[in-house]
């Protein structure tokens, strides 16, 4: 049943949002204020949460996908009494504050997920419900019901609009994912203007045909007890997602409501004055809380408190029953890796035969799988290229279907490159698991607007991308990246690896595990690359390193070449000619990661790239971004080619008779003239 406090509450919402973003003279009243109804009913008649613990596991877990709306969010959590307080609110947008334009997982207690980026949040929430069903297939046994918690989202027309959400809620309807609420936010509004300019199509009828439970409420406005019943039926669909359209007004109250106006802007005061008015306010007091609202919504997280407290107890009991099991699960939840997890990893030498790297990979995640069981992801359709799938392994799958089970750790994402990425940043946020994505290289960019979001949100998730260069040969420019390694190594708090051999790859995989706020991407090779002298898992940890020096030991080389990947044993095969037939000293230096290697010391750094030495760099990629750390680097700068990928290789001069002749060049160069210090940092 709801009372006047109910409407009092979602009055003081749309006012308090509305004082919000005049405060900050920037935002998005509209959609807090015609939100307000269906969050309202969501955050006080249904989640589960307690907001003294915001760390709860077993909370549900939101989703506000239209993240611009979130002055509607922080209004809710200061009602509950997460850290967001009155001088929060006040501060909006402000440098510092805890309440950014847009909800930010690493800034504000209590948001799940970084949104604002549309489609992002709710694809998010699929990979939130995926991580769900699959800890509570694998841990929960008969009366201990230890991951039971429900993910719901709100959502606008934008979000639905985006590919990605798209991606994401087909994928999660083949899934069953009866677990997932969303709540559409059905305005009929975008910043053109109507929705009528050009998204006409009948939402629900897609959704239907994606396999979701579907709903509607015509007056999202007023109609709680609707919203009640609806956001009811839907939480007890368990074999499917669930979709409520809910129309509503957007910026309910104000003088431009149902329009654009109130979208992207500050009311003004006169207009805010008028709401105020409207509903029972006092137009002369700003940023008020009547206490009965605070009261019903402290009610609220007191029963929040209770259950997890009840959940406490069960867990208590569970580790008594289920001892092995409580210890692994307490074990994800905090985070930790299995103890000696890092002795699995293959170690080589050069009397190992040569490998791609992708294949080494295979080796890797079929060494770790069994180990770190927080391991769960799969490809875009390229299982049999990317070879991410272990022997042993289950496809994650409602289980009628006979493809698998809920507890399997291997997902079939289909040709869904965005939704994979947007997925697997649900399921590291969740916790309990450590996703990995994984398609060709060049379709990463397909991907971008979510592994930008990744980074972003300090994020776990291992991108594990094959056919790294024009090495990948005969299908040619179309799927031979060359700006894509740049785009990703200019994005903040990427690791990015390109290993030349198996030990690189063993310690990349080492290196990413151990960054637990960094995403990282894998570059591997299709073409077979040889096992190096000089390479290990230990030196890969630093992100470049001495290689091997080649000529007269002892000396100052003569030149330096970096190289990263399968051109690491061009570089190593370069400076042998160079040393038998020129006389040269050469070090060989491998970069497999060069952010690792930025965050050396100075002196470590300058023991590697000899300060004084000319320095080459050599990588079947743009040379974009490589005049930082040598004087000239030897690259591809145009797209590549269909051919053979040694043929390839020859034509665009990525042979060791091209490198040296460009070499010679470069260290006559630098007999003449002063030799510049890179890589300095100040």
């Amino acid at each position: 049943m709801f009372n006047q406090t109910d409407s009092l509450a979602i009055n003081t919402i749309r006012v308090l949002a509305a004082d919000t973003v005049q405060k900050a003279n920037s935002g998005h009243p509209g959609a807090p204020m015609g939100c307000a109804p269906m969050a309202h009913v969501l955050f006080t008649r249904f989640l589960n949460a307690n907001p003294k613990n915001s760390n709860w596991f077993n909370r549900d877990r939101f989703v506000l996908s239209n993240g611009h709306g979130c002055a509607l969010q922080y209004i809710l959590l200061h009602f509950l009494g997460y850290k967001v307080s009155m001088d929060d609110l006040k501060n909006f947008r402000q440098l510092d504050s805890t309440t950014p334009g847009h909800p930010e997982c690493t800034h504000t207690d209590g948001i799940e997920v970084t949104t604002g980026p549309l489609g992002q949040g709710i694809s998010n929430a699929v990979g939130m419900a995926i991580a769900e069903r699959h800890l509570a297939a694998t841990f929960n046994r008969p009366e201990f019901p230890v991951i039971d918690n429900t993910v719901y989202a709100i959502a606008g027309d934008g979000c639905l609009q985006e590919g990605v959400a798209s991606e994401a809620c087909s994928l999660a309807g083949h899934l069953q994912l009866g677990n997932l609420v969303v709540l559409y936010d059905s305005n009929g509004i975008q910043i053109d203007g109507s929705t009528k300019l050009g998204f006409t199509e009948d939402v629900l009828q897609r959704y239907e045909a994606y396999g979701w439970h579907t709903q509607m409420v015509a007056d999202g406005d007023s109609d709680l007890s609707g919203l009640e019943r609806a956001i009811a039926e839907a939480k007890g669909e368990k074999t499917r997602p669930s979709i409520i359209l809910i129309n509503t007004t957007i910026g309910f109250g104000a003088a431009k409501a149902g329009t654009a106006g109130v979208h992207g802007a500050a009311l003004g005061d006169d207009s805010i004055v008028a709401v105020k008015k409207l509903f029972g306010f006092n137009p002369e007091q700003k940023f008020v809380v009547p206490d009965e609202v605070y009261a019903l919504y402290s009610k609220r997280a007191a029963e929040g408190a209770q259950r997890e407290q009840a959940w406490n107890e069960l867990m208590q009991a569970y580790a008594k029953a289920h001892p092995d099991l409580h210890a692994d699960l307490t074990r994800r939840i905090e985070g930790k890796l299995p103890s000696g997890w890092e002795k699995a990893l293959p170690r080589f030498t050069p009397a190992d035969k040569a490998v791609a790297t992708r294949k080494l990979s295979e080796g890797v995640i079929n060494a770790l799988a069994p180990i770190v069981t927080e391991l769960i992801g799969g490809s875009a359709d390229l299982t049999g290229s990317n070879l991410t799938r272990w022997k042993d392994a289950v496809d994650f799958q409602p289980e009628p279907t006979g493809l698998g089970t809920y507890a399997g750790r291997y997902l079939r994402f289909g040709v869904r490159e965005h939704g994979m990425a947007a997925i697997s940043n649900g399921i590291a946020a969740y916790g309990g698991n450590i996703p990995f994505a994984s398609t060709f290289l060049n379709f990463i960019s397909y991907a971008a607007g979510a592994t930008r979001l990744s980074a972003l949100s300090k994020l776990r998730v291992l991108y594990i991308m094959t056919h790294d260069s024009i090495g990948l040969g005969e299908d040619g420019p179309t799927h031979q990246p060359i700006e894509t390694l740049a785009m990703l190594r200019a994005t903040p708090n990427y690791l990015n690896f390109r290993p030349a051999d198996g030990n690189e790859v063993s310690g990349s995989y080492a290196a990413a595990l151990h960054h637990v706020d960094r995403p990282s991407v894998f570059s591997l090779t299709r073409q077979n690359v040889p096992h190096l002298e000089g390479s290990s898992i230990e030196n890969t940890l630093k992100g470049g390193y001495s290689l091997q020096v080649v000529g007269s030991s002892g000396s100052t080389p003569d030149l330096i070449i970096a190289g990263t990947g399968s051109e690491v044993a061009i570089a190593v095969d370069t400076a042998k000619l160079l040393a038998d037939k020129h006389g040269l000293t050469v070090k060989v230096v491998s970069m497999p990661c060069l952010e690792l290697f930025d965050a050396q010391s100075d002196e470590y750094r300058h023991s590697v790239l000899t300060p004084g030495v000319p320095s080459i760099s050599v990588e079947a990629l743009s040379t974009f971004g490589w005049h930082k750390y040598v004087h000239h680097p030897i690259g591809i700068d145009t797209f590549g080619l269909s051919a053979p990928y040694t043929q390839a290789y020859e034509r665009v001069g990525l042979t060791p008779e091209v490198i040296a002749a460009k070499a010679l060049k470069i260290v006559d160069y630098y007999k003449n003239h002063p030799v510049p210090t890179l890589s300095l940092q100040f």
